[in-house]
């Protein structure tokens, strides 16, 4: 029997707590050499593209997991009523290949980018990280917002968005929500100085952020480039930080480390580590001045680990539908 689960229904069994145990885990096991993930393939259509990822944890949560999910990005959707980012997860026993789940990928989408944001500033940031720099006031800033704010004690959020309203929106609802300072500003500069890490979350394919900006001891999560061709980060940031990806084979080829290896600027040499690596103590932070870049482009072992961990506690409160696809004969 596989069990169908809307977005609803995933939304509320996840908060961003045990979505961060959950990606903090896949990223463990990444770093322990326990998955089987093959790089994203790409669709590209005229005002978007769809995203195919799949692959497999092994030994996860005493056993293993593997699966797919179909995602979109359509920047012109927020402007049709639609959001930018759907997606749908099928969840399989490697064992049998029988499917567990059917589900709504979306709303695990969001909440995995964010927890992943979350642990890269939870091993990368200073302890004592008091400012936040966000550029981008989208859907995404949300969860990156309420990742950060589980693992560092900040007291100040700047929030830098092309519309100056979508800036200003966010913030008063993130106020509501945080019991923190949480400001619009009117440029890139005023988010990034003098903050202690920075969140970029734009669809920008030229770089946003410049090195004279940014401080000593800085972490940056450079959440934006997720397709070829895309860049947020002046490539002088790259060449004068300790870089961290979460995939070499996915970064290389579709994060913000893309550009500047194709033109020759930094290359394979530079990569400091993989959260991986970080998350099982193999390599992190080794002073407070040091600038760290963590370089998300988004891996199928976080959706995975959140969508086990959703059909775990849907199937524990009764809820979902379940159907049977398979007829046996």
């Amino acid at each position: 029997m596989s069990l169908l689960l809307t977005e609803d229904e995933i939304r509320s069994v996840l908060d961003m707590e045990n979505s961060i145990q959950a990606v903090e885990a896949a990223f463990k096991a990444y770093g322990e050499g326990r998955v089987n993930m093959p790089p994203k393939a790409y669709l590209y259509l005229p005002k978007g593209d769809f995203r195919a990822m799949y692959g497999e944890i092994k030994g996860f949560n005493g056993g293993g997991i593997c699966g797919l999910k179909w995602v979109n990005v359509h920047p012109e959707n927020p402007d049709r009523g639609l959001p930018t980012v759907m997606a749908k997860i099928l969840l399989n026993d490697p064992e049998n290949a029988l499917e567990l789940a059917d589900m709504d990928g979306t709303c695990i989408t969001n909440m995995r980018t964010g927890a992943a944001g979350a642990v890269a500033a939870k091993y990368l940031s200073r302890i004592d990280s008091r400012i936040a720099g966000f550029i981008g006031a989208g859907q995404q800033a949300r969860t990156q917002l309420a990742g950060l704010l589980r693992v560092r004690a900040i007291k100040e959020v700047k929030v830098y968005d092309i519309n100056k309203g979508r800036a200003v929106a966010f913030c008063n609802e993130m106020s509501e929500i945080h019991d923190i300072d949480i400001n619009p500003v009117d440029t890139v500069t005023e988010a990034v100085k003098n903050s202690d890490i920075v969140t970029t979350v734009t669809p920008s394919r030229k770089p946003i952020v410049n090195l004279r900006n940014i401080s000593r001891g800085t972490h940056l999560n450079a959440i934006g480039a997720d397709a070829k061709g895309k860049e947020e980060l002046d490539p002088l940031i790259l060449k004068n930080s300790k870089i961290v990806i979460d995939d070499w084979e996915q970064a290389s080829h579709s994060g913000e480390v893309n550009v500047p290896l194709e033109k020759g600027i930094i290359s394979k040499d530079d990569i400091y580590a993989t959260l991986g690596e970080i998350v099982t103590g193999k390599k992190g932070r080794t002073n407070d001045e040091e600038i760290t870049v963590f370089d998300s482009t988004g891996l199928i072992i976080q959706d995975l680990a959140l969508a086990y961990l959703a059909y775990k506690l849907c199937k524990d409160e009764n809820m979902g539908e379940e159907k049977l696809f398979l007829s046996r004969r």
